[in-house]
């Protein structure tokens, strides 16, 4: 079959590129085009119709500012579907956009499946309605979105979470190697994870190596985001801060504890087994605007969205300074809140399924 996937993240990327290598495995006649990023590349062996470097836009300020773009790129999609004609658009995540395309396609009678939901559930739960005349599949990798659909009579199929297979996947990692590889130093690794988008990074940095004099027994490492290039990360690089390109989860690995910028790589951190503080700043005017809009949910970290509890501390806007920070992350270097989170990390991994959910979506795409 003909396969058009529209993946608009990095974190859509890597689940994306994964469901790629399954439907190889069910489909020895799968034909992929696709909007995507690098993992999506390997895969296919050739180059996304756009990149999701494009594609990429956080924040309803930034919304607004490059809505022609947005549009542009809206109209360049329906008029490449339309010629290509797949037999399967599968759309992950990136809500905006792909419903759009989900209801252009459903007029060209073209199969439409949603893997990996929106977080309808969290805000903007009118667009229900659209999944439920646009969307013929819908595959869920949250085990309380099949209850969440189901309850506005959309039938969703549970899959797994497809982060546990990408971590399974994983080769056993020689820390002191690591470190030797990457000229770091042997002190103990706190790792930095400030987001994908040069936005986020810029703000989020500043706010995390604040804390570098609490800590001078640590070293610090930032996670390169392949979205970005190495350049844009020397200015924050001494003697004490290193940086780690397109190496997340190895250096996650070989840490002790980790800030995170809230979204997937929360997740991807609590699965690797690394304790962390999940860090949070938009602008003033977009995150009283996300208050607004955004409802039914305590947290904004999927780790406790998930247990419904809060495992991990989250420090949003104001409460994000210098002071929490430090406070929070000596909390977690040690002790009894150390444990107790790797403890829970056990719990999460538990109540996400166990590995397979590329397979599994695979096999429902492929058998229709």
């Amino acid at each position: 079959m003909k396969y058009y996937i529209i993946a608009g993240e990095a974190s859509g990327d890597l689940h994306a590129s994964n469901l790629m290598k399954s439907l190889l495995k069910k489909d020895a006649h799968a034909e992929f085009r696709f909007w995507g990023g690098d993992l999506m590349t390997a895969v296919a062996g050739f180059e996304p119709v756009k990149h999701y470097k494009e594609l990429a836009f956080m924040g309803f300020l930034e919304v607004a500012k490059n809505l022609r773009t947005i549009l542009k790129n809206i109209k360049f999609c329906k008029e490449d579907l339309k010629h290509n004609q797949p037999d399967v658009l599968i759309l992950v995540d990136y809500p905006g956009f792909n419903l759009r395309i989900a209801e252009f396609a459903k007029s060209l009678n073209i199969k439409v499946v949603y893997y990996i939901s929106p977080q309808l559930w969290a805000w903007k739960e009118g667009r229900v309605e659209k999944i439920r005349k646009f969307v013929d599949e819908m595959l869920v990798i949250l085990p309380f979105e099949k209850d969440f659909y189901q309850k506005h009579n959309v039938e969703a199929h549970f899959v797994g979470h497809p982060l546990l297979d990408a971590i399974s996947d994983l080769r056993e990692i020689d820390s002191t190697q690591f470190k030797k590889d990457h000229h770091l130093t042997d002190k103990d690794i706190i790792a930095l994870l400030p987001g994908s988008r040069e936005q986020e990074v810029t703000k989020m940095l500043e706010l995390m190596l604040s804390v570098r004099p609490a800590f001078k027994d640590y070293q610090f490492v930032i996670a390169g985001a392949p979205s970005l290039p190495k350049e844009f990360y020397q200015q924050y690089v001494d003697e004490n801060v290193h940086f780690v390109s397109n190496k997340t989860y190895d250096l996650l690995r070989c840490s002790k504890a980790a800030l995170v910028t809230s979204g997937t790589a929360t997740l991807e951190t609590a699965l690797l087994n690394i304790p962390e503080v999940v860090c949070y700043r938009s602008s003033t005017i977009s995150y009283e605007i996300g208050k607004r809009v955004v409802k039914n949910i305590k947290y904004i970290s999927l780790v406790n969205i998930i247990m419904d509890r809060e495992i991990v501390t989250e420090l949003i806007q104001s409460g994000l300074n210098t002071q929490n920070l430090v406070k929070e992350l000596r909390s977690i270097l040690k002790g009894d809140r150390r444990e107790q989170m790797l403890q829970d990390f056990e719990l999460l991994r538990e109540k996400l399924g166990g590995k397979g959910a590329s397979d599994l979506a695979a096999d429902l795409i492929v058998k229709g």
